[in-house]
Formats: C-alpha cells, structure tokens, sequence
C-alpha cells in the first residue's frame, strides 16, 4: 500500500506543520488574508496528510416525500447476484416512462436536513470553551461538496461556489449552483437523463430492504428517498463534521462496522480498450474515490452497461487500492495532491472567514484554470444557514469548561 494513503491515528508528530498551509504560508500570521488559493495540482504534490479513521457518529433517512426522519428505515442490504453464472443482464431502462419519481430540482435544501439531525443531537456534539464553539468541529458539511474541492486540481471542466458562515465557533459549507450547471441542468438531453435513471434502477437491482431479502426490480424508482450517514473525521488541523447519502450495507461484509460495511453503487460505459480503460481512470475514478474514501467506505460495485441499457458485466473495486490501478499512468490524478489540495482550502477558507455572523456569507467561487476566489455577502441571497436552527442553537449556553478533581 502507497505509504500515506490509510486512515491514521493522531500522534504528537501531527501537530506539526503539513503541506496543506503551503499555498497561503507565505503570508504571515498578523497579515491580510490571501485574496486567492493556487490550484495547480504541482503545488500539493508532497505526501499525503493526516486523516482519521472516519467515525460515523449518527444516521438519518429520507422518506418518498423527502421528509427527514432521524433513523436508519431507508438504509438497504446489498444483495448482488451469484458471482458465478451469466452475465446479470439487468434492464437498466425498465421503468423510466412508468416507474419514476423524480425528485425535484429546483427546490433547494442546502445544509437543511444535515442541520435537522444537529440539532437533535448537539449534545453529543458539544464543543470546547477555549475554541469557543459550541459544537466540537470546525466544519459542517456536506460529503458532495468536499468531493468536489478534493478533485478540483484536476477538474477541466465544471466550476464550484461554496457559500460559508461562521456560527459559533463551526464553519458551515454550503454550495450553490453555478450559472453554467444550472443551463447545464436546464438544457439536459433525454439521453443524459436516462443514464442519470440508469444510476438509480442499478441500485435497485442490486439492494434488498431486509438483510437476507432479495431486489424487487419492479417497485418504482423514487429519488427522494435516501439514507445518509453522519462522519466525524480530521483532515490535518481541521475536524470535520460531514454526511452523505449511503447505496447500501453489506450484511456479509468482512468489515462489519460502519462506515467501512457500506458499498457504493455506479454505472459506466462497458469498456473495450485499454485506451477506454485509462480515460475511465483518469477521469471518472477520482470522482468515485474521493466520494467513498471520504467517509471511510471500503467498496465500490460498478454496473458496466451496454449500449441497450443492460449490465453485462459488474466489477468491485477496494477504494483503498485504487492508488494501485492509477500509479502506473504518470498522466494520472495522485489522491496525496486532492488530500493536500482540499487542507489547503479548508486553511484558506479559515484565514478568510472570521467574523460570527450566520447572515454573513463568504463565497468561495473556482473555475477551471483560476484559482479559488472569494466575495463577501451581508444578509444576502446567499444567506443559507436557517432562522430555525440558528434560533435552536442561540438558545444553547456555551460549553462548561471541564474542572479537574
């Protein structure tokens, strides 16, 4: 195994600097904020930071209606087919015209249903008095938008904004679409929505809601409906708090604790190349490595797809030996530089944002082939963080310094 690249356990060597203030050290301490972070990916290229061992520390669902409830009812078990015998020649197709509830994507939620489950257990959360957080992370987030900042030094083609306040001690991200995903979305082809749909019917196909069921292909795909679990982690100086929604459990996995039993589902193009083969690694697999080695998830089952929308061959890949399939390719993205990458964002977004204000919104904003730059927002429209939970945690007294016996 690469050296570096497995979750470690903090140690006083730790405390030392690391290569995730690289980009912004040459400011000083007492000095204006940097205006922009670098992103060329030869400025990360050092060896992987600290990160911990995922914890996963909570678990919520989302019901067909997308109403949040704090439990695991819509977590399913991963029952795949015989892995000896014919090809699983799933209909990927079946049910899009008559089977398909879409869920909607003009609604925005933001950080809400993460906030809901903070909210009920901010206890177990409580922070340290001498940081002055009242929660004991620096970040709030989302799994999806920390996927895209790991994978931004190699990104060509789509830009980000994430939206940040700081309430309370904890930094909360949230994103906000841009003007070309949104005409992306608008302008969608059907082809592009069917392969979106693919996606989800391979879930299906694939997950049972009982331990020892079997798929029930002929139920209807309903997008709103989702399980996530909640992560507690440290990426060098910076303690995360992020969630994510999970495909499936494996109940016969040889890592039967959470997060490492959960598996990730994805569809791909059937490859016929080695050419076809190495763009995929280039290309698609850092987006699926960095969302499950995130939250500590330890599979990943990819559906390869014909070009009549069935599955004519699965493969597994272990997320912790994906740096073996790509290290050969000098051409290839290093997980060391999104890791590095992503500590030095989270650094530059802390020297940024310091004022307590959860009406004031920096905006983070990337487009492939500038660097990070930021705006300011007072009680604007990217105001993200709730009245409700704002009101919900005003109420909370600050953490009680623990006294020694």
């Amino acid at each position: 195994m690469e050296p570096g690249v497995c979750f470690k356990k903090r140690d006083r060597g730790d405390e030392k600097d690391t290569p995730e203030d690289r980009a912004v050290k040459s400011q000083k301490s007492n000095a204006k904020p940097p205006l922009t972070l670098p992103v060329t990916p030869s400025r990360y290229d050092a060896p992987f930071p600290f990160y911990r061992r995922p914890a996963e520390v909570g678990r919520f669902s989302l019901d067909s209606q997308r109403r949040y409830h704090g439990s695991a009812q819509q977590l399913r078990y991963y029952a795949p087919p015989p892995m000896e015998g014919p090809v699983p020649g799933f209909d990927l197709r079946d049910g899009y015209l008559d089977r398909y509830v879409q869920r909607s994507e003009n609604v925005r939620e933001g950080l809400d249903h993460l906030l809901q489950w903070v909210a009920q257990n901010r206890k177990q959360l409580q922070g340290a008095e001498e940081k002055g957080q009242l929660l004991n992370t620096d970040f709030v987030t989302w799994r999806g938008h920390l996927t895209k900042v790991l994978t931004t030094p190699y990104e060509k083609q789509d830009g980000w904004l994430l939206a940040v306040s700081l309430f309370r001690g904890t930094l909360y991200v949230s994103e906000f679409e841009t003007e070309s995903a949104k005409r992306q979305r608008e302008q969608r082809s059907e082809l592009l929505k069917e392969l979106t749909y693919m996606g989800y019917k391979f879930e299906q196909y694939m997950c049972a809601d009982t331990p020892d069921g079997i798929p029930d292909p002929t139920r209807v795909v309903n997008t709103n409906e989702g399980f996530c679990t909640v992560i507690r982690t440290r990426l060098g100086t910076h303690s995360l708090l992020f969630s994510g929604e999970v495909d499936c459990t494996d109940p016969r996995s040889p890592w039967p604790d959470p997060p490492s039993c959960y598996v990730e589902l994805k569809t791909s193009k059937v490859m016929h190349s080695p050419a076809q083969r190495r763009s995929f690694y280039r290309h698609k697999m850092i987006k699926w490595w960095a969302q499950s080695f995130l939250p500590g998830v330890s599979r990943i089952v990819a559906g390869y797809r014909g070009p009549d929308g069935s599955v004519v061959e699965l493969e597994t890949f272990e997320t912790m030996k994906i740096f073996q399939l790509i290290r050969e390719d000098p051409g290839c993205w290093k997980p060391a530089v999104c890791m590095n990458f992503c500590a030095a964002f989270l650094s530059f977004v802390k020297k940024v944002v310091t004022e307590d204000n959860p009406k004031l919104v920096h905006l983070f904003a990337w487009e492939p082939g500038h660097p990070v730059s930021f705006s300011v927002h007072h009680d604007s429209e990217y105001t993200f963080l709730p009245d409700w939970y704002v009101e919900a945690l005003s109420s909370e007294k600050p953490p009680t310094p623990q006294i020694p016996d």
